[in-house]
């Protein structure tokens, strides 16, 4: 049996990678890996984490989703993950919502049935808004919305205080981010913890991880507010209610301002719901989807 160290590596090894050329996204060629699984029986679906996260947030639901008939996508945002990482290009909403495009382009992908969680969440806002040729179908999942950013990652991206501190410094913070997101602390396994920590634990990465945070706007969520209703794609809004970073009522407000959306609780989960609650997490979008 793999260890469960080995079984992150299996995760980001079984990864794809392709080039954007300069233009693109940024002035240079940028490195975008991500995982692709399934055949779209039933469609693909499009899986796009958050900060601090990478494609792996969403390892304990993506067989499910495969199994019942979904090609799944699930890549690393540009700065996040094993995508690249140098200190040379911007990580703002818009570029993220870019490369996700050029993307979908890439794999000749049309259509996608679309999950954001956290500040994948507002880059699926983003692309529902300004590119609703491409959603299928829509899920916002404890997003950042509005100018509701967490404190703890805001003070990531100032880099006078995160840019000296050691390595281990930021794995412990990372640490105590992890489990203060989950409701069930059986939920926080060696391999969920190490495979999270993982692209930020070296130098390289823990300033990626300060450009990612100080990435952070509210005036790009705040500039799609007065657009909420124009989302025309079938939405969920599905939410785990104990999260105390993204709170519920702004779900439910999200819900309220999209026409189409529905808003869904997932009760006794928090705030990294794919890995707290992914049976239900699963069903829930299936669900939804079908």
């Amino acid at each position: 049996m793999e260890s469960d160290l080995s079984q992150w590596q299996h995760f980001a090894a079984a990864q794809k990678s392709v080039q954007l050329a300069a233009g693109t996204v940024a002035h240079i060629p940028l490195t975008v890996r991500y995982l692709d699984k399934g055949v779209a029986e039933k469609g693909t679906l499009l899986l796009m984490h958050g900060i601090p996260t990478w494609g792996f947030l969403y390892h304990a639901v993506i067989d499910a989703f495969v199994a019942d008939g979904y090609r799944v996508i699930a890549p690393d945002f540009l700065g996040h993950g094993w995508s690249d990482k140098r200190d040379c290009f911007d990580r703002s909403f818009k570029d993220q919502a870019s490369m996700i495009i050029a993307l979908l382009e890439i794999l000749d992908i049309p259509k996608v049935n679309l999950v954001g969680h956290d500040t994948g969440g507002a880059v699926a806002l983003m692309l529902a808004i300004e590119h609703p040729h491409l959603i299928q179908a829509l899920v916002i999942t404890n997003s950042v919305c509005y100018d509701r950013f967490d404190d703890d990652m805001l003070d990531f991206g100032h880099p006078i205080r995160w840019k000296n501190r050691s390595v281990a410094d930021l794995v412990t913070a990372l640490e105590e981010s992890l489990a203060a997101g989950l409701s069930r602390p059986d939920r926080l396994s060696q391999y969920f913890r190490e495979g999270i920590i993982a692209p930020w634990a070296s130098e390289e990465g823990k300033l990626s991880l300060i450009r990612n945070a100080a990435a952070l706007n509210a005036n790009q969520t705040m500039a799609l507010v007065d657009r909420h209703g124009s989302i025309s794609a079938p939405t969920l809004i599905l939410w785990g209610m104990d999260d105390s970073w993204q709170k519920s009522e702004d779900g439910k407000q999200l819900a309220s301002e999209i026409p189409t959306a529905i808003f869904k609780a997932i009760d006794g989960a928090s705030h990294w719901l794919p890995q707290d609650a992914p049976e239900k997490f699963t069903a829930a979008i299936l669900e939804f989807l079908t």
